[in-house]
């Protein structure tokens, strides 16, 4: 309830900046596909795809700010209000995670998270993430420590402004993802949405 109450209270001021891989997207995921943004945030992912010729794409997040700002800025996109994946088995081509499971500290809720996106997927579907790894500087490793203990898991850190966060071991994010057929992965650098450079990854998997 706290994440929640975070995010709605930053909804109309964060600038999310995870970079959208789009060539390689494209290779992978053919224009007619349907697609689930899930955490979509206010539609900035979906707004490129649909820029890019896919319009079969649908977001879901459980900030209803954070999709009023995207339904007023993208009246085009279709979003829904929750954080659930009630879909039925094989229902997605593809399914996008940008920067969702930094916000999802658990091990336990990462994995069920993930099996569901398999249950959904069809047959040959693509899962397409970017998140965050760890980081080795003074600053990121003074949090990690500072947190470790509360919350049991090394990485995992809050930010004064109210949002619990966690960076992964390369390890932890191969081992969560075995159970799909890895395609593509990369560890790159990027900004986060508070301005700050952090080792991050993009990782491609077909079900």
């Amino acid at each position: 309830m706290e994440q929640k109450l975070y995010w709605e209270n930053v909804a109309c001021e964060k600038e999310f900046t995870t970079p959208f891989q789009m060539e390689i997207f494209k290779k992978y995921v053919n224009k007619n596909a349907k697609i689930l943004d899930f955490g979509c945030g206010y539609g900035r992912t979906l707004n490129e795809l649909y820029d890019n010729g896919y319009k079969n794409c649908f977001g879901i997040d459980f900030s209803e700010k954070m999709l009023e700002r995207g339904k007023k800025t993208y009246p085009h996109l279709s979003f829904e209000a929750t954080q659930k994946l009630n879909y039925h088995e094989n229902t997605f081509d593809a399914v996008i995670l940008l920067a969702l499971l930094t916000c999802i500290i658990s091990d336990e809720e990462q994995k069920k998270i993930l099996k569901k996106i398999k249950k959904i997927l069809k047959p040959d579907g693509i899962i397409y993430i970017n998140d965050f790894l760890l980081n080795d500087d003074e600053r990121n490793v003074k949090r990690y420590k500072k947190y470790e203990l509360k919350y049991k898991n090394y990485g995992v850190f809050e930010l004064e402004e109210g949002a619990i966060l966690r960076h992964h071991s390369k390890e932890w994010v191969k081992k969560m993802l075995k159970i799909f057929n890895e395609l593509e992965f990369k560890e790159i650098k990027y900004a986060t949405m508070n301005g700050n450079m952090s080792n991050g990854y993009y990782y491609f998997g077909r079900k």
